[in-house]
């Protein structure tokens, strides 16, 4: 299991706009990598942005990265204070309910 993983910098009270740009946009393209899992998106207190996509394959979470860093400058630079950030590598621990 890898996971990819994107980070960034929101502008303040951007939360509901984000959350509405990545159902419309970022989802459809992450679900199409191959070897894709699961994806979530979590937006803390300070602003802070950061999207997880699950993958069963290091390929797979490397192309995620590589196709959403691109919607993302295309899409959300406007709503983001600064770049995005993105790193992909293995699930070394895990568990479930």
């Amino acid at each position: 299991m890898y996971a990819a993983i994107r980070q960034a910098k929101a502008k303040t009270g951007m939360a509901e706009e984000l959350s509405r740009r990545i159902k419309e946009g970022a989802i459809p393209i992450i679900s199409d990598v191959e070897g894709f899992m699961a994806y979530y998106v979590v937006y803390a207190p300070d602003d802070t942005v950061t999207a997880i996509s699950v993958f069963n394959n290091h390929a797979g979470a490397e192309e995620a990265n590589r196709r959403v860093l691109a919607w993302i400058e295309q899409n959300l630079a406007p709503l983001l204070i600064g770049p995005a950030i993105a790193i992909a590598g293995p699930v070394i621990v895990h568990t479930l309910a």
